[in-house]
């Protein structure tokens, strides 16, 4: 392990996180939140006195000694240490007393996951409330990224943007929008920021500006934390209708947006996992409708509630206009099933991701048809391309590793005694990176109730779930630590 460069990369992420709090701290002045601007101060201190000793001591880091492991166990670190740190306000505010509560709360918000131990939000100083949404906004494009848009290693090692790439990006597979990594970063996150005005503009008309950028930027991360106790549900109809677009936008690959940057219209409509991700949001979306629309009920507010409930859990965002704790039991099971499903691979949505569901579908068919005659060659193929065997093993490795850690976090979770909807949901719905899950944790609950070990446990499964299983691993693992 090359511990240098470790310490090197953390303090770079605990600078750049010390920039990104600093709006929070203007607006807290702004406010007159005397608590919180001294909180926000205390804690710039201490990022920057524990970044600072860290960049001493990894004087001399080796660019070039940067490999696999070192990039699995820089994502991992990175993401546990900017949860440690920016739990600290809401800490030293007072406003969360627990540190572990306070500790969950920003791992939801970095993680875009969105699950809550608050059981209402609007008392909440309005600085904590735009740090606990921008943090979404943050999390959602991915910190990792943002230091390889904002500080391009160049010739310090080819492999470092590489790995540290791999390691955060969501989906079974990097793809580069352009040969030069950091270049790929930086349009991405151009496209991300670009997203994200539109739609404060258009949430702008109608809402509060504030509420506006914090609404945009839990729907840009994927995230789902709401800036009142009502949720989205307090809105216009035409407030839903729009975050409804720009969460399933979201959802969508980003190198689709890339394509129709350089006028490429038809490789957008031909990528499967687009289309499997649409005709999904469709088909779901209907027929959710048909079975919450009541006799004589209006069905623009029928449609409405159907298809933002679809993309807000299906993009893996959260947000919730009713309460869908209430609806028949099919539309409940299709929900988490979405859960489970998520959005596009290279999107800022969580769960598996519709990528990794259509190559298991292809591969259980390929070594069907090679069962039933041996010898035959049946490649899997995705966009008309042959699936190396390094992916496909990387997805079944994936996959023994969701099963697992859903077991055993289900299993650790049963501890607290809860009803089995809510516990199964819980996890589900932190390991997916949703949010809301049912029961006591439906969208009118939080997670305010669960244990310590349990909120442990969850915050082991919002981060795993976040940087897709491997860094996190990797972290447990002895030989990620040796030096060689």
């Amino acid at each position: 392990m090359n511990f240098k460069s470790l310490g090197h990369f953390t303090a770079l992420i605990l600078f750049i996180e010390a920039l990104l709090m600093l709006p929070a701290l203007i607006l807290s002045f702004v406010f007159g939140e005397t608590r919180a601007t001294a909180a926000y101060l205390e804690t710039l201190l201490i990022i920057l006195v524990l970044g600072g000793v860290l960049w001493l001591l990894s004087r001399g880091e080796k660019a070039d000694d940067f490999y696999e492991k070192e990039g699995l166990a820089c994502a991992g670190i990175s993401w546990i240490v900017l949860g440690l740190t920016g739990a600290l306000p809401f800490f030293l505010s007072g406003e969360i007393p627990a540190f572990i509560d306070a500790f969950f709360e920003t791992v939801s918000g970095f993680t875009t996951t969105g699950a809550s131990i608050l059981s209402e939000v609007e008392s909440l100083d309005k600085s904590l409330l735009y740090w606990r949404s921008f943090t979404h906004w943050i999390g959602g494009m991915g910190v990792l990224v943002f230091l390889l848009a904002l500080v391009p290693r160049g010739s310090r090692g080819s492999g470092f943007t590489l790995h540290i790439l791999r390691a955060e990006s969501p989906g079974p597979d990097v793809g580069k929008l352009v040969p030069q990594i950091g270049r790929t970063a930086r349009i991405l996150y151009l496209i991300y920021i670009v997203l994200t005005a539109i739609d404060v503009i258009l949430l702008a008309f109608d809402m509060p500006l504030f509420d506006a950028f914090c609404i945009a930027f839990g729907t840009a991360g994927t995230g789902g934390f709401a800036v009142t106790n009502a949720g989205l549900g307090g809105y216009s109809g035409y407030v839903q209708w729009v975050t409804t677009l720009f969460m399933f936008l979201f959802g969508v690959n980003f190198s689709c947006y890339y394509l129709l940057l350089k006028k490429r219209p038809l490789s957008v409509l031909k990528d499967e996992e687009l289309r499997f991700y649409f005709l999904t949001f469709l088909v779901s979306g209907l027929i959710i409708a048909l079975w919450i629309h009541p006799a004589g009920g209006n069905a623009e507010e029928t449609l409405r509630a159907s298809f933002f409930q679809v993309a807000s859990i299906m993009s893996t965002t959260g947000f919730a206009t009713a309460d869908f704790n209430l609806w028949p039991t099919l539309a409940k099971g299709i929900l988490v099933f979405l859960t489970i499903l998520g959005a596009s691979a290279g999107s800022t949505g969580g769960g598996m991701k519709c990528i990794r569901l259509q190559l298991l579908f292809k591969d259980l068919r390929s070594n069907l048809k090679r069962m039933i005659r041996p010898g035959r060659i049946s490649l899997v193929r995705s966009n008309g391309k042959a699936v190396s065997e390094g992916v496909l093993s990387n997805l079944r490795t994936y996959l023994a590793a969701y099963v697992l850690i859903a077991l055993v976090s289900f299993l650790l979770l049963t501890l607290d005694g809860k009803d089995l909807t809510t516990t199964i949901t819980a996890m589900l719905a932190c390991f997916n990176n949703v949010g809301p899950g049912l029961s006591e944790v439906g969208p009118t609950g939080n997670f305010g109730s669960f244990s310590i070990l349990s909120k442990l446990v969850l915050i082991f499964d919002m981060l795993a779930g976040r940087l897709e299983i491997f860094p996190i691993i990797a972290l447990l693992s002895g030989t990620t630590w040796r030096h060689k």
